[in-house]
């Protein structure tokens, strides 16, 4: 054996912890983010999205998270906006990694056949200013970032902890 190497089972326990979960970020056609209001506070806005099952790809995450949480069956490209880390803490007990992916615009009748889950208690498209009053600081960060990355092109890497 090669000294200070570990076989991959004991290696692994060294290393930092993570969990991931990926999400759509949509617009209507005027370019308004579209976001859902979360159960569990009524500043928490959230895009169609979750944590990833075992054996599930980010993408196929977002996808089913997608179809779960609003009935929308994305099928456009695979466009990522952007990777966003946080370190864990007090109300996360690891590392959490997001992928954000492009969802592209949804038209009005897309935005009257979402259909919600018990996980969120309405929807909303509002433009990123509008958006700026309803939603905390470091959540609005998040969005603005994902919306320069749509329209400059370049990927939003965000950090928080």
């Amino acid at each position: 054996m090669t000294p200070g190497w570990l076989p991959p089972e004991q290696y692994i326990e060294t290393i930092a912890r993570a969990s991931s979960y990926a999400c759509l970020y949509f617009t209507d056609t005027a370019g308004r983010p579209f976001q859902m209001r979360s159960h569990n506070s009524r500043e928490v806005w959230q895009w169609p999205g979750g944590n990833l099952e075992r054996g599930e790809t980010p993408w196929e995450g977002a996808r089913r998270e997608c179809l779960e949480e609003t009935g929308i069956d994305f099928q456009g490209p695979r466009r990522l906006l952007g990777v966003h880390f946080m370190l864990q803490s007090v109300s996360w007990p690891s590392n959490h990694i997001g992928f954000i992916f492009d969802g592209g615009e949804l038209t009005e009748a897309q935005l009257a056949q979402v259909r919600l889950t018990d996980e969120h208690t309405e929807w909303r498209v509002r433009t990123v200013d509008e958006w700026r009053q309803d939603m905390r600081p470091v959540n609005f960060a998040r969005l603005e970032a994902i919306h320069t990355a749509r329209e400059t092109g370049a990927v939003a890497y965000l950090e928080r902890g």
